[in-house]
């Protein structure tokens, strides 16, 4: 029996993504939010471990113990932050631009109308090539907050979203 997919996570689209819509990120995205907060994550968790067996423990064994399970924690924390990011980061782009929507507790949007966008990138890391993903980067007018970016995209449709936000700016050019 085929395990039924979230709802918050449906399967890749075969048909063009709506525009108007929230977007999720592909499932194929997940693996790399989490290797992008368990490094750092799990050093936190050690040094916290290490400061404890100092101040608890003199005894090797027990520091070793002490830090290492200050280590799991840390990974264990790193592992449920970066789930929770890759499911509460959502785009979307209509015509007067680009949101982006990061998550649940503390939800902030960022809004790009299309008259503020400069220039756009695309970059592929190269776990990003290895999963057809890519990151867009929309670079803004003014030097708050100068740059939007949107990670681990499904690679078209960055390309789709880049390209649509530059027919916008040369549309507004045109104006």
């Amino acid at each position: 029996m085929d395990n039924p997919v979230p709802a918050a996570h449906p399967v890749e689209p075969t048909e063009p993504f709506d525009p108007s819509a929230w977007q999720p990120l592909p499932p194929r995205s997940r693996n790399l939010f989490l290797i992008g907060t368990m490094p750092l994550a799990s050093a936190a968790g050690l040094g916290a471990g290490v400061v404890c067996a100092l101040a608890m423990d003199p005894s090797t064994a027990g520091m070793v113990a002490t830090a290492a399970s200050g280590l799991l924690l840390g990974a264990a924390f790193g592992l449920w932050l970066g789930l929770k990011q890759y499911r509460h980061t959502f785009w979307r782009l209509d015509d007067d631009g680009l949101a982006v929507r990061r998550g649940r507790l503390w939800q902030r949007e960022t809004r790009v109308p299309a008259s503020r966008v400069q220039h756009l990138d695309l970059k592929h890391g190269p776990l990003q090539r290895g999963r057809a993903l890519a990151t867009l980067i929309v670079h803004t007018a003014g030097t708050r907050h100068g740059a939007v970016t949107v990670p681990n995209l499904d690679a078209t449709d960055a390309e789709r979203l880049r390209d649509r936000l530059g027919r916008q700016i040369d549309h507004d050019d045109d104006d």
